[in-house]
């Protein structure tokens, strides 16, 4: 498997240096821990998905370095006084990449696409929303059914991505016409996405590549290996055993930055037939499970001590963290007792989880955690993309999944808790959850929104809908020869101002 996928990126790598010296000049290559879905930003559902789009496709607003909201699409934005109309002010002259205006008419056609195609993720990110209106071509006013203290969090990632609506009945994901800096012009999977640079695009002069090349490499020696010989410009998720590796090489840069997300593994409660399991019929089952993981053990061996063990969807950082949730360690006996009481000596289930390095090692700790209390786990290594679509569907018992953060806490926690949560796999449901994550929308008062959230991870600690591990660290490995470039909280790759020396 390592042998194939080293031969296919070399053959990759180069075919593009020996495109002709001009394209090599030009081109960043950039290493990406897996394999994106669809790049349809209303349908995606992965990390590095958001990494493609963040080159792809221009959002309403955009985040700082240090989290503020920023314009992008929208020069200036205002709430009314009582909370219920966003007002968005687009920036003139800006087009689609298939030269159609980026207009007030056509951010209304995708935020109702967004919030009413059947298949779309991005329904509950706006489910606050009660109708669009475009009233000139550079105003756009949401209407809202409440409140809604996170809306702009969203708008400034999926849910304010702008593709042109003359490409909705074009099958977008598999060629996306979108707004930012660079267009679409090949993807090969599990190998490359190709984007070349879009020269109307309205900030082009920041812009300094000709080409821009994802490539999957879910093996993290393999993705270091390229960024030492030169066949990447910029690597992802850097595995921290690779990080010595990357201090002592004088060719490069080691670029942390504390993240804003989790990784968690999600369990299926409710989502078809594989919901008939011993997890899903009983919480002591499932709060065996969260007890016999030691994640301190799982941060120093695969980690490296970067991998902050997570109880929580809200990172330190966020003012809806709960000190309360966390513990240390594991508790196996307490785990075992657990299983007792629920009538059962063992417990088997299928784990399944994206095969990259970093998710191998994680996976195969907590199986053999897991044996310790009585767990009998099956590890299922999937392809990333293929994972993405066995959860959706419900093809899984235990699967992995992770958020790469949002600024506003209910970014963490409503897609995957809330009923109708666009990422609830496991189909968990708790109409009080609903009520106080809806509350939580209502208000912008920081002490009651942290109330309200407290409340949520109180019934989830003892319901382990999610069993969260650690908290998500993006680890980027960058040539010396790149300037320019800043690691952001959320992970995402923004390519404004970055250079290549000998462009």
């Amino acid at each position: 498997m390592k042998l194939r996928t080293a031969l296919a990126c070399a053959g990759v790598i180069m075919g593009l240096l020996g495109s002709g010296a001009a394209i090599a000049e030009t081109t960043l290559r950039i290493g990406l821990q897996d394999d994106p879905d669809q790049l349809d930003p209303v349908r995606s559902r992965t990390f590095v998905g958001r990494i493609v789009f963040a080159s792809l496709c221009d959002k309403l607003i955009d985040i700082s370095p240090d989290l503020k909201f920023v314009p992008q699409l929208a020069l200036s934005w205002q709430t009314s006084g009582d909370g219920k109309t966003l007002t968005f002010k687009l920036r003139p002259g800006a087009v689609y990449q298939d030269d159609t205006p980026i207009d007030a008419a056509s951010v209304k056609a995708n935020l109702e696409r967004a919030m009413t195609l059947p298949d779309s993720n991005r329904k509950s990110e706006l489910s606050s929303v009660a109708s669009v209106d475009a009233p000139d071509a550079q105003t756009v006013v949401l209407h809202l059914k409440h409140p809604d203290a996170g809306l702009l969090s969203q708008l400034s990632d999926r849910a304010g991505m702008m593709m042109s609506p003359a490409s909705f009945d074009k099958n977008p994901g598999a060629k996306p016409v979108c707004s930012g800096p660079y267009q679409f012009k090949e993807r090969v999977q599990n190998d490359r996405i190709v984007l070349d640079k879009f020269p109307k695009y309205w900030d082009a002069a920041n812009y300094h590549f000709d080409r821009v090349v994802f490539m999957p490499m879910p093996d993290s020696t393999i993705r270091l290996n390229n960024l030492r010989s030169g066949g990447l410009n910029i690597a992802e998720r850097i595995a921290p055993s690779d990080v010595p590796a990357i201090k002592s090489d004088p060719k490069l840069a080691l670029m942390p930055v504390t993240g804003l997300g989790f990784q968690a593994i999600s369990i299926n409660m409710g989502n078809g037939k594989r919901a008939d399991n011993p997890l899903a019929k009983d919480k002591r089952v499932r709060q065996a499970l969260e007890l016999a993981i030691d994640r301190d053990a799982i941060n120093q061996v695969v980690g490296g001590g970067m991998f902050q063990p997570a109880h929580q969807p809200f990172p330190p950082a966020s003012f809806a963290y709960d000190k309360n949730m966390e513990h240390a360690g594991s508790n196996v006996q307490k785990a075992r007792e657990l299983l007792k009481q629920a009538g059962y000596s063992h417990v088997k289930f299928e784990l399944s989880y994206g095969n990259n390095t970093t998710m191998e090692q994680t996976m195969e700790m907590i199986q053999a955690m897991g044996a310790d209390a009585g767990f009998d786990i099956t590890l299922h290594p999937m392809e990333f993309a293929a994972l993405q679509a066995a959860l959706a569907k419900g093809d899984f018992e235990v699967g992995q999944t992770g958020w790469s953060g949002r600024v506003d806490p209910g970014g963490n926690i409503d897609p995957y808790i809330r009923c109708k949560g666009g990422l609830n796999d496991g189909k968990y449901c708790d109409p009080q959850v609903d009520k106080w994550l809806a509350d939580a929308e209502l208000t912008a008062d920081v002490g009651q929104r942290k109330a309200l959230y407290a409340k949520v991870l109180e019934k989830m600690r003892d319901d382990r809908p999610e069993i969260y591990l650690y908290y998500l660290p993006w680890i980027f490995g960058v040539q010396k020869a790149v300037h320019g470039f800043v690691p952001y909280p959320d992970g995402l790759i923004r390519l404004k101002g970055v250079t290549l020396s000998g462009n």
